[in-house]
């Protein structure tokens, strides 16, 4: 039965292999959508800062047009000036005057700030233009390398799954069954080596009587988890 464990070790081993190449081979995809992700929130990104200079340079041509408009007014109202009939009149248009006067003041702040706002916003266009081109070029290369890595993993995927085949069937028959039943959808956590007593799956002390019983090259399952155990090569009879 010393065969047997020595088996079991090697289903671990082999198990333990396959969850790596597994995982490495889910990591590419998922490097892949976090490298798409990112380029979708900055083409977002990209859309509203767009959209904030047209709508910032729509504002300002706005308030030119209101500003030449409130020009225009002051110079025909100042045409008035010298034509009014009567000092009511006179006031009523310097009035009005004065009254664009100090709106053209206010637009003309507003239009500067829409300036400042305009090449702020333009800036940030620039900044994430850039940005988007650099991430575009990396996802290329993470989906090269994923490319790349995924037929190397697909082969020693492969690989490790006739290895495994060839140690299951090496088992025993009777340890097969089990083996086969706790493996199905556990990988790597179907076996577990037994060290100081413990179980190295759960971390939990197995009795005395399944240690014999691995001693004796018997099939012993942990109690609290459900594994398979064994002893791993360097463990001797009588150690505990």
């Amino acid at each position: 039965m010393a065969e047997t464990t020595h088996t079991l070790r090697e289903l671990h081993r082999i198990h333990i292999q396959l969850s790596d190449v597994g995982s490495r081979l889910e990591r590419g995809p998922r490097q892949i959508r976090a490298e798409e992700t990112k380029i979708a929130n900055l083409e977002e990104t990209l859309k509203k800062a767009k959209e904030e200079v047209k709508q910032t340079k729509l504002m300002v041509s706005r308030k030119e047009l209101q500003l030449s408009e409130r020009e225009s007014k002051i110079l025909e109202n100042r045409g008035k000036l010298n034509a009014c009939s009567s000092n009511r009149e006179y006031q009523a248009l310097f009035e009005q005057i004065a009254a664009h006067q100090q709106a053209n003041e206010v637009l003309s702040d507003e239009i500067l700030e829409g300036f400042e706002r305009t090449k702020d916003a333009e800036v940030a266009v620039r900044d994430c233009d850039q940005q988007l081109t650099l991430a575009k070029a990396e996802l290329a290369q993470v989906k090269s390398r994923v490319d790349e890595q995924k037929q190397m993993l697909e082969s020693e995927l492969a690989r490790l799954t006739n290895l495994l085949s060839e140690a299951e069937a090496q088992l025993p028959a009777e340890i097969r069954v089990d083996y086969l039943r706790v493996s199905k959808g556990r990988g790597e956590d179907t076996l577990a080596a037994v060290e100081g007593g413990i179980c190295q799956g759960c971390y939990q002390t197995i009795t005395a009587q399944s240690y014999s019983e691995l001693l004796q090259h018997r099939p012993v399952s942990c109690k609290s988890c459900g594994r398979l155990l064994y002893l791993p090569e360097d463990r001797r009879v009588g150690q505990a």
